[in-house]
């Protein structure tokens, strides 16, 4: 059973950051790609940022500049530092890995605020 466990979240004004952290568990998960995914309010899902294991980053236009993402292979942990949030950056961030053959698995979701 594979288990992902986000924190990081939270109220920030305008202009701030935030460190997300995602820490995946379980014999079979594959985390040949990490990333993370939002949903704002009345808005689509939307994927923020990506990395492979290799190495290979996606970021959405959106964040490109503000947002990185990090990870850690071995400890199978990825991480999303978010830099000069903006009130659109507010949403919930879920967590997500996945690999070769296996389905995308989410995380429960963390709630991002982001005041003017």
């Amino acid at each position: 059973q594979v288990h992902l466990v986000e924190s990081g979240g939270g109220l920030v004004q305008a202009g701030g950051s935030l460190r997300l952290s995602c820490a995946a568990s379980g014999s079979d998960v594959s985390t040949n790609l990490m990333g993370w995914l939002r949903r704002a309010p009345g808005k689509q899902r939307e994927l923020v940022a990506s990395m492979t294991e290799g190495g290979i980053t996606y970021y959405a236009d959106a964040v490109k500049g503000r947002f990185t993402i990090s990870r850690d292979n071995a400890k199978k942990m990825v991480w999303l530092r978010m830099d000069s949030l903006k009130p659109e950056d507010g949403a919930v961030y879920y967590c997500f890995v996945d690999g070769p053959g296996t389905p995308r698995i989410f995380g429960q979701g963390i709630q991002v605020t982001v005041s003017s």
